[in-house]
């Protein structure tokens, strides 16, 4: 952070905070600056000793060394070749290309671990309706399809098994689904 960018974010940090708080002996407006100072130059606030890699989507059982797996995991120190196999192994199970989305978890070590996701709601519809794209319009054009209610509690279904969807009811995540079939222009019939 450049000096004038560094003063300017401290005087605003310090109209936001005229008293002087503390956290551990350290004023507020320092402690707030230092954060700031550490992500505008690019790095990272650590995680306890392992780093997480962003949600990548990656397709089931046809995984490889190429962008975006590479580049994402090659950038932190983690051979790309060991993502692919264990990944190919443990989507084996479904039907190869589904892009399934993943999350990785990278230790300190350089080890890592992964949880494999269910494919996103879009394409789970797209593959429900069987149309390619969804419409530009939705909601004034004519609806591209149709999608029962059946429909939509099975993809709720599918969304369930999701970690952070778990606790949540069916009916919930349905409406969900709904909405994007929505934003889709499907239309919804009974």
């Amino acid at each position: 952070m450049s000096k004038p960018a560094a003063q300017a974010a401290a005087q605003m940090v310090r109209c936001v905070f005229p008293r002087r708080l503390e956290i551990g002996g350290v004023p507020l407006h320092a402690s707030l600056l230092l954060i700031a100072q550490k992500l505008d130059s690019g790095g990272q606030l650590a995680h306890h000793g392992s780093l997480r890699v962003p949600r990548l989507i990656v397709p089931a059982g046809k995984a490889t060394a190429a962008p975006p797996v590479g580049p994402a995991l090659g950038a932190r120190g983690v051979k790309s070749i060991d993502f692919v196999k264990d990944f190919n192994a443990r989507t084996a199970s479904l039907v190869p290309g589904t892009p399934t989305p993943v999350n990785i978890t990278i230790q300190a070590d350089r080890t890592f671990t992964f949880t494999v996701h269910t494919p996103p709601t879009m394409w789970l519809i797209k593959q429900a309706t069987g149309i390619e794209t969804a419409s530009g319009e939705p909601g004034r054009a004519a609806p591209v399809a149709t999608l029962s209610a059946k429909h939509i509690y099975e993809i709720a279904k599918i969304k369930q098994r999701d970690e952070h969807m778990r606790h949540l009811p069916l009916q919930s995540i349905a409406r969900a689904v709904a909405g994007s079939c929505r934003s889709a222009g499907v239309a919804i019939v009974p």
